[in-house]
């Protein structure tokens, strides 16, 4: 479809990996927009979880944090934080966790802490919140991340959340409870793990992307999957119900276009 961007692109890609009924842990920001979408258009029974405790929330516009009031008002029900962990999270009744991160790499292993040596960074970051937990006991966990050679790295400054750690079976042998990462999903496609070694590798490109793009956006030599899939542009109702989706939120929240909310804005 003309006219779409790179940003729409991936988060309509992210929301049809979604199924309908599926029980969702979803992270603040491109997550929560993707779920939001999917909700709104093929899985009007996704249940939405997030860490501030609201379990099955139908927000009509994005929440700011895990604390907006759009996401108790509209929720099923509410209770408190540790019964999210406890009673859903580590109890196995996760389907997917939906995250994002300030760096990932070639394993799947995720950093939101900090930019630099631990101890003196250059950037500190928002912090590991539940995503550790997240990562360890969904079923399968889905990340998004717009990828650069800053954001997708040989190595982490720090390790906030477990992928497949070193790979090869590493994940595993650690007797995680979780499935660990299955799809990464990037404004040029898409990764998912080598099932021998655990490593991402491409595995789908949006229509009008390359695999030398992806190749130059990625900090490590970027596997190839023996087939690589296309993934098709949005179709128009998926783009009118993002759309309009953002411009909820910019009216609910008085945000200007350049903020994360807005699908031009992300950082």
């Amino acid at each position: 479809m003309s006219g779409c961007s790179r940003n729409e692109w991936m988060t309509v890609a992210a929301a049809r990996l979604l199924r309908d009924k599926s029980v969702c842990f979803v992270g603040i920001g491109l997550p929560s927009a993707a779920c939001n979408l999917a909700r709104l258009t093929h899985a009007p029974g996704l249940v939405l979880i997030y860490e501030s405790g609201t379990i099955g929330t139908r927000p009509q516009v994005l929440p700011l944090s895990i604390g907006d009031g759009e996401l108790a008002e509209t929720a099923a029900y509410v209770v408190p934080l540790p019964e999210v962990f406890s009673y859903y999270l580590q109890a196995g009744r996760v389907d997917i966790g939906f995250l994002g991160a300030a760096q990932i790499d070639r394993y799947g292993n995720l950093n939101s802490t900090v930019i630099g040596p631990y101890d003196l960074p250059t950037t500190r970051l928002p912090g590991a919140g539940g995503a550790p937990e997240i990562a360890l006991h969904a079923r399968q966990v889905f990340v998004m991340a717009k990828a650069s050679k800053r954001s997708f790295v040989e190595r982490l400054d720090f390790c906030t959340s477990a992928g497949y750690l070193d790979g090869y079976g590493a994940r595993a042998r650690g007797g995680a409870p979780g499935g660990g990462p299955r799809a990464v999903i990037t404004d040029f496609g898409m990764l998912a793990p080598h099932p021998q070694t655990d490593e991402l590798q491409l595995v789908a490109l949006f229509a009008d992307a390359s695999v030398e793009e992806a190749c130059a956006a990625v900090g490590w030599p970027l596997a190839l999957a023996d087939a690589i899939d296309t993934i098709a542009p949005p179709t128009p109702h998926e783009l009118d119900t993002l759309r309009a989706l953002f411009a909820r939120t910019r009216e609910a929240h008085a945000c200007p276009v350049h903020l994360p909310l807005a699908p031009e804005g992300l950082p």
